[in-house]
Parts: structure tokens; sequence; C-alpha cells
């Protein structure tokens, strides 16, 4: 396989706005479906799931593989629920592009925003498609100009529409100054090209020309020709537009409406065009790990040594399926790979390329492939699998917290095993959602990303796993933290188990800075290896981690803390890593009562569009719920309210809101940041 011809592409966006339906319409123009599913009706091929038919959501990513002329796209539909955020942000993590979708009467949305965050954390290049432009209210313009004002981003259109709302019939493509119309047979299949309308061809020539000089901004070349008024021919602007979309220096967007059978075509011609090959993107970071700890780059390479990052597990019967980005070298069947991070090795036993639910067996697969493995049994999803000789690790993927809890308890004790054992299968295969016993109350309290989230994954424990369970009400996931310093004395000097420990060590707790993407802790010593044993440092650290995990004041986790040992004191016969860690739990949590600890609750980043006759409803009812009001702002006939809400008010909320304004008003939120909490009497 060439991988010059290959494109790995996600399809990602706001919940709604057509990301799953546009995937509909690329598998049926590529010839990879011979019926086009339809979202209202659950016969989507990626929404194969139960309650992606039933909801009408995407809730699990999906990877499929379709030809379009001489290129082979892997494709990956991501979820637009930010309780699923954990979905878009392992498939970006993997691809090499991304197709980001707006509805054109809303233009960028929350999950927009957080979608085209995280493709720029990898500096994954992106393609914009104003999607819907035959929905009423729809704007073109005015959704560019949410994507360059919003997003920071520099989009520039290489198509504008032909008419909007019910007129919408085509486009023109400013890169070949050719109108495409599509031949009104049912499914969009047929399209023609024509000379650009007469009442259309000033617009085209104004923003053919910002486009030249959008490009010619980014190439020496085409600068030269721009400022001398030279003409620029298609054949010279796609190469240098497709360089700069590759190098994230513009962003060029497209129109359509997926369920019209409009555009679609057009967009599979720019994924080829303009997003990279594996062999375009910059060579993969990765680590030799100790005791020759060094950093290296893994060039896409079939002939180098293997590496492969495990993005996605499907805890699946009778074995699991572990989704693969191959970076570096090939994979046959029945191979054996090194896990790094676990030292062990693991068999792979089978080979499949993914369409949804269905499993194509390979014999092989090579550097920029995304296919699926069965056969390891001890790995985790961003774990590296590699060559055993050449062993190499690859960056891990950074997942949210979870921010909501609920208790959950076998509705019959014998059941109880089943039940462990399903929470840790839905554990591996997700890596926001944990399970962890109250120390208070001894019961099992599931985590997760929101409640829609926790409510699928009860579902799947009942009806996938077949273990009946009682679910407590949703309850926040707090956090603890310290406000000033404190230092305080640890002493474990005592007799246990029929022999004398002693360590002693004084430690100072003082509040970190909260940083985007930080570690939420730092752990320092001031003492020299002739002062402190390193392996009594070590233990100290594991101490005072454990203690800050467990709580100290209000039982929840500790965050925002730097904690520096300044003293210690030894014994030649008794001192040991046990005694020392015991003594770092000690000093931590009298350090933590002596920094003026507080409690701390999730902000939720809330957005919620509104008919503007239920501004005030809606307004009010936000106060009521402790809101800080941002910023509001008026689309079209809607007034839209950002806001950031304590989530311990907004249980239930989706309910509410529909109920004040008839159901026509939407919300959307996401995790902010940790705030002191306003609870009254905490």
């Amino acid at each position: 396989m060439d991988l010059n011809t290959v494109r790995n592409i996600g399809i990602a966006a706001h919940i709604d706005a057509g990301k799953t339906t546009t995937t509909e319409r690329i598998l049926f123009y590529t010839g990879k479906t011979h019926r086009m599913g339809n979202v209202d009706d659950g016969t989507t091929t990626t929404d194969f799931d139960e309650q992606e038919q039933e909801r009408g959501i995407t809730i699990y990513s999906a990877a499929v593989s379709c030809p379009w002329k001489k290129y082979t796209i892997n494709l990956i539909d991501t979820p637009g629920h930010v309780d699923f955020t954990a979905e878009v942000e392992r498939s970006l993590r993997v691809l090499d592009g991304v197709v980001a979708v707006f509805d054109a009467k809303e233009g960028v949305e929350a999950q927009s925003e957080t979608v085209w965050r995280q493709a720029e954390k990898y500096d994954v290049p992106r393609l914009c498609l104003i999607n819907k432009m035959d929905k009423l209210g729809a704007d073109f313009l005015r959704s560019v100009e949410s994507i360059e004002e919003r997003l920071m981003a520099r989009p520039i259109p290489i198509q504008l529409p032909i008419g909007v709302e019910d007129t919408f019939e085509g486009l023109v493509d400013l890169v070949s100054m050719r109108a495409i119309y599509w031949v009104d047979d049912g499914q969009g299949s047929r399209y023609e090209e024509r000379d650009i309308p007469k009442d259309m061809m000033a617009a085209a020539r104004t923003w053919r020309h910002r486009l030249e000089e959008a490009v010619a901004e980014t190439c020496e070349e085409m600068m030269d020709l721009y400022v001398h008024e030279q003409p620029i021919s298609e054949a010279m602007l796609k190469p240098a537009l497709r360089r700069a979309t590759i190098a994230n220096e513009l962003q060029p967007v497209l129109c359509g409406s997926a369920l019209r059978y409009k555009g679609v075509q057009r967009l599979l011609d720019a994924v080829c065009d303009y997003l990279p090959s594996p062999l375009d993107v910059p060579p993969t970071p990765a680590t030799v790990p100790e005791p020759h700890s060094r950093d290296i780059t893994l060039a896409s390479d079939p002939a180098a040594p293997f590496a492969a990052l495990v993005f996605k597990i499907v805890a699946d019967k009778p074995v699991d399926l572990y989704y693969l980005r191959i970076y570096s070298g090939k994979l046959r069947i029945a191979t054996r790979l090194l896990n790094p991070a676990t030292g062990e090795k693991e068999n792979i036993s089978r080979i499949f390329r993914m369409f949804a639910k269905k499993r194509e067996q390979l014999e092989e697969a090579v550097a920029g492939d995304i296919v699926a493995v069965i056969g390891p049994k001890n790995v985790l999803t961003g774990h590296t699998l590699c060559d055993p000789k050449k062993p190499v690790l690859l960056e891990q993927i950074d997942f949210p917290e979870a921010v909501i809890s609920q208790s959950v308890e076998p509705k019959s004790s014998r059941d109880r095993d089943k039940l462990i054992a399903s929470l840790k299968a839905l554990g591996r295969q997700d890596p926001t959602f944990n399970v962890h016993i109250s120390q208070e109350t001894g019961q099992m309290l599931i985590s997760g990303m929101g409640e829609l989230h926790l409510e699928v994954l009860v579902r799947r424990l009942r009806e996938d796993m077949n273990v009946d369970v009682n679910v407590g009400q949703p309850r926040v996931a707090f956090r603890e933290t310290v406000t000033q310093i404190g230092e305080a004395e640890g002493r474990f000097v005592r007799q246990m188990g029929g022999r004398e420990h002693f360590a002693v060590i004084r430690l100072r707790l003082e509040p970190l800075p909260r940083e985007e993407g930080a570690e939420p802790w730092e752990f320092s010593s001031i003492l020299t290896e002739a002062q402190l044993r390193p392996e009594y440092v070590a233990a100290i650290e594991q101490g005072v981690k454990d203690a800050a995990l467990s709580g100290v004041v209000y039982g929840a986790p500790v965050i925002q803390w730097k904690a520096t040992l300044v003293e210690a004191q030894t014994h030649d016969e008794f001192s040991s890593e046990m005694a020392f860690e015991n003594a770092a739990v000690m000093a931590f949590e009298e350090a933590m009562r002596a920094a003026a600890p507080t409690l701390l609750e999730p902000l939720m980043k809330v957005e919620v569009v509104s008919p503007d006759e239920f501004f005030g409803t809606v307004s009010g009812d936000l106060n009521s719920r402790r809101a800080t009001i941002t910023s509001t702002e008026i689309r079209g006939t809607l007034r839209v309210i950002h806001a950031q809400v304590p989530l311990r008010r907004m249980f239930g909320y989706s309910t509410d809101l529909r109920s004040l304004t008839q159901g026509r008003a939407s919300a959307s939120m996401e995790m902010s940041h940790y705030a002191p909490t306003s609870v009254p009497g905490i």
C-alpha cells in the first residue's frame, strides 16, 4: 500500500451538527454501503450500538475504511456529547487530520470549542465543513466568522454556497472557479460542473482573491506572484494550500448539506487534496525506556522496528478487541510484542480492518494503518506495543477527570463478583470511568463525566452484562486543596511486629498555581543523598501521594499542592522505607490542617441556546442555580447564554430546561475548573 494515498481522518463536532449523517453519505458515495442509513431511524452504520440507535446520538467512536478514487480513507466518527469526550480525545491522538463539522445556523457551539482545542493539543490539521446549508437561518459567512473569532483560527473559504435554506442547490469551487450543481435524483450521486452564475461572479472573484492572499502569506513563491499580480492557476494553488493546511497555518472551509446529499463528494476530494498522509505528518516523538533512556522520533516506515499505540479497547465476547495506530514497522499475525509499560510480552493472534462492527481479517498491517487486534491480555488504553528488541514508549493519552459519581450495588449478593468483573471490563474500555470503595460508607462508587455517561454505563451493566444493580443518586466529585503554607512533623517511632521502626521527617506544604495540562501536585526534597538515601525519599513521596489521594479533612482527593521535604532523621538500624512512608502520611495530614484547607467543587461551563422570548426565564433559572453568567449573544432569533455553574446545581437540568421553554431551548456543558465551594456549612 502506498502511504501517500492513505488518509487517517476523524469527523468531530458539537452534538447534532451532522457528523454521523456526513459519515453515512461518505460510505455510500465511496461504495462501501449500498443504502444510506438514517440517524432518526437508528439505521446508520457507525451508530450500531443499541443505545446509540435509541437515543439518536453517537456514544462510541467507530472506525471505517473506504476507497475514494485512488485513495484509502480510514475514518473515525466521534461523539459530539461532552460526556463522551474521551472517545474524541483518543481518536484525535492517533489521527492525521480532522473534518470539523459546524451547523450553518449555529456556527461554533460549546463542544465545537472542545474538539477544536483537543485537535490543537495534538497539532492535527483541520478542514471545516459548514453543514446544514438548507436549514432555516443558515448563514455561511457568519459561521466562518464565528470560527475565526471564537476558535482563534484562520479559516479560509474554498467554496461558496449557491443559495441558502430551501434555495440551496450547489456551490462555487473557488479553487477551480467552477459552479457545482447536484442532480436531484434523490440520492445526490450525480453532480455536474457549470459556469459560475452571473449574480455570484463578483463574490466569487472577491473570495478567490482572499484565498490567494491567505495562501500567499504562507508561501514565498505564491507571495511573489500575488504581489506582482500574476495569475495563480489551480495547479499552483492546490499544493500551496495543502502545505499551509498541513502546517496548521490555514483551515479550508467547505459547505454543504449532508442530509440533502449536497457537498459530500467535494468534501472527499478536499480530504484527499489537503489533509496529510502518514508520510506528511512530523515523525512521532517517543522515548527509549530505561536503562537506555533517551528521546527519539519514529518515522512512518514499514521497514523500521514495530511500534503502535493502543488507543481503544472494546470489552467484547469472548475476548477483548484492541485498536492500534501503527506508527512504524509491520505487524503480522502470530507475533509477540513487548508492552514496555508492564514489561510483559503480548501475543497478536488476529488482525482486523474494522468497518464499524464488521471485521475484515488481515495477514499483516503496516505503518500508517489503524487496525484492531485480538490476543493481548494485560494491555490498557495508552499503552505501547513494540518490537521486543527495540523497546520504545509512545506518549500517553491524557483524559479528563471524572466529575460525578453514584453508588452501585448488586440486587443479589451472589452477583457481587460478577459485578466487580463487569466493572473492570467497563474500566478497561473507558478511561474516564473508574470504580472505588467509599472509605466512609463502604459503598461501591462508579465515577464518570456526567449523568448521561453513567446512565449509559449502568444500562450496559444491566443489558449487556446481565448484572441487575441498584444505583444511588448522582453525587459531585469534590476535591480538597490548601490556601496557605503549612509545615508539620511526621514521627513514626514505634514497635511493630516484634521490631523497632524509626522515621522522622518535616514537610512543608503550599498551594500550587493551577496551570492547564500541568500535574495537580508537586513533590521535591532539599536534602542531599548524603543526608537521606534516595529510596527513603521515594518512599516519602509515595506516602505523600497516598495521603493526598485519600483526602485529609473532607475525605476528597487533594489537588493543587506542592510538598517539600525539608528535614529528616534516620536510624542506622531501625529506619526503613515502610517507616518513612508512614511518617510521610502523618506529616502530610498535619501540614494540610496547618495550611488552611478548603473544599473545591467542579464548575461547569454551560451554554444555553434559547428563543429570545424565554431569555428572562432561562436567566432567572440559572441565577437560582448560583450561576455566574459570563456573556450573552444574539444568534439570529436566538439568545445564547454562557455561564459557569456548580455541577451540583445542574443535575437534571436538560429536563428542567425543556419544561421551562416548551422544549425549544437546548444546553450543553463541560467541566471548566475546580473552585472553592459555596455549600453552606462546609
